[in-house]
């Protein structure tokens, strides 16, 4: 529960700035030829940002947006990969059609007046 009306304002705008970047991702990952399966997948376990496929592959991609590029090391370190790692299996559970597709785990960063950046593979399965 936020402490104060500042923080809860806060939120409020980290919530906006995180939706803001989700749909910008997936729109750049249409621009790069991948079909956009499912955004803002929950699950009890855990959530995943962006489930997209191209070719073979399916990505369960991550998406942070942050002030500035020089801040992508730290961002990644913060990928919560355990739980993007269960949401999967819950994904997966529920698309059994999956089962032959191989798997990828991505972040996608993005920063005002920088291109976005692509991590493919960014983390194995936990």
């Amino acid at each position: 529960m936020p402490r104060s009306r500042s923080e809860a304002d806060r939120r409020q705008r980290a919530e906006r700035g995180g939706r803001w970047g989700e749909t910008l991702a997936a729109g750049w990952l249409l621009a790069k030829g991948y079909r956009i399966d499912a955004m803002r997948f929950k699950t009890p376990v855990g959530e995943v940002d962006i489930i997209a496929s191209r070719g073979t592959v399916t990505a369960f991609i991550e998406v942070k947006t942050r002030r500035s590029a020089a801040s992508y090391g730290m961002a990644l370190a913060q990928v919560n990969s355990r739980r993007i790692s269960r949401a999967a299996e819950a994904y997966l559970a529920r698309h059994p059609r999956l089962a032959g597709r191989t798997l990828r785990f991505d972040v996608i960063f993005l920063a005002p007046f920088a291109w976005p950046r692509h991590v493919k593979n960014a983390f194995p399965a936990v």
